[in-house]
């Protein structure tokens, strides 16, 4: 998710580099999709705001951006987290069994798969785990929309420069064409089942 933040919203501090190893294919497929796009690394960096020697060392698999920051690379590329950090090819059948899906981590912010990366698929779905503390490192805006539900945990939810507390129960709608973030504001870890289309992470 991710613009730059307005002034009067709070978010994390930015890192480029974040702790978490990255997935072992993610600099290699970054590459690939800079060199379809006939983009140079500079390039990449300066639309996706970033350091050029960022995108070195993710393209080298010496650093783990963000997901705010994985996603404007992507957006920067045409293309989608899931394109990016997929491991293995979507298995056949529609059924994901708990304990079984696949987890992106990325900064302390973790998503669950609930819909596996497909070509031309319209849906996404995640499950998105959000530590005490823990928020998206500012505001993004892309085409779309996204309905989520709050499965544990409370939330702030940064809208423009609006912010909304929604705690377990509760559900929220908006375009994703709204600058759009969140943080964890409470004692316990957020689970929210959030779905956008098309597919974004």
């Amino acid at each position: 998710m991710e613009v730059r933040m307005k002034s009067n919203l709070v978010a994390a501090p930015k890192t480029e580099d974040a702790v978490v190893k990255p997935p072992s294919m993610l600099g290699v497929r970054l590459k690939h999709a800079r060199l379809v796009a006939g983009l140079t690394m500079t390039q990449v960096a300066q639309k996706s705001q970033c350091s050029e020697s960022l995108i070195s060392k993710i393209e080298a698999g010496q650093a783990s951006p963000s997901l705010a920051m994985l996603h404007r690379i992507a957006v920067t590329l045409d293309t989608n987290i899931a394109t990016l950090t997929t491991e293995e090819a979507p298995r056949e059948g529609p059924v994901l069994l708990n304990g079984e899906r696949p987890v992106i981590k990325a900064g302390g912010i973790s998503l669950e798969r609930i819909t596996l990366p497909k070509r031309g698929g319209l849906l996404q779905a995640n499950i998105h785990i959000v530590p005490p503390g823990e928020a998206s490192d500012g505001l993004i805006e892309h085409v779309g929309e996204e309905v989520g539900f709050v499965l544990e945990g409370s939330l702030e939810l940064l809208l423009g420069s609006e912010r909304h507390l929604v705690q377990a129960g509760d559900a929220f709608y908006f375009s994703s064409q709204t600058p759009h973030g969140y943080r964890n504001v409470g004692k316990v870890a957020a689970r929210i089942f959030w779905v956008n289309t098309p597919a974004t992470f």
